[in-house]
């Protein structure tokens, strides 16, 4: 039960809807760090901690700030052997990397795609199964 101190209270009314989509798990904060808990065990973290730092980056408003974040997201999340490399196709890599000295807001939208993808084809089904989900709910219930 003490992993999940770090858990809002309020919010995880939510945790039922989280099973009709994997976009119920991914607009809100609790969701996003029950999903992140579950990747984190199998060892798929940087899927969604990239999805959200593409979310984060569409909302930037100055060039200065969109290329420091887009460097950051494409050495961390996309060049080879960055240190929490997704796995997109190489055609996605090399754009991004062609296109990274002048970046704009939709840069990793292929990339990001892709991913989301991934979470909901693949990555969500197991997170409903997973203990993780069905003991927020059973707490859930208990309340």
């Amino acid at each position: 039960m003490g992993r999940f101190c770090c858990f809002p209270t309020d919010p995880l009314g939510d945790v039922e809807t989280w099973s009709e989509s994997v976009d119920k798990v991914l607009s809100c904060k609790a969701g996003q760090i029950a999903f992140r808990e579950f990747l984190k065990s199998e060892y798929s973290e940087e899927n969604i901690l990239f999805w959200l730092a593409c979310e984060e980056y569409k909302k930037i408003k100055t060039v200065p700030e969109m290329i420091s974040s887009a460097n950051r997201i494409y050495s961390e999340f996309v060049q080879t052997e960055a240190p929490r490399q997704i796995n997109i196709d190489c055609g996605t890599r090399e754009n991004i990397t062609n296109n990274i000295s002048q970046p704009t807001l939709t840069s990793f939208d292929t990339a990001q795609k892709h991913i989301y993808s991934l979470l909901a084809r693949d990555c969500y089904p197991r997170f409903l199964k997973s203990d993780i989900y069905q003991g927020l709910l059973r707490r859930n219930d208990s309340r």
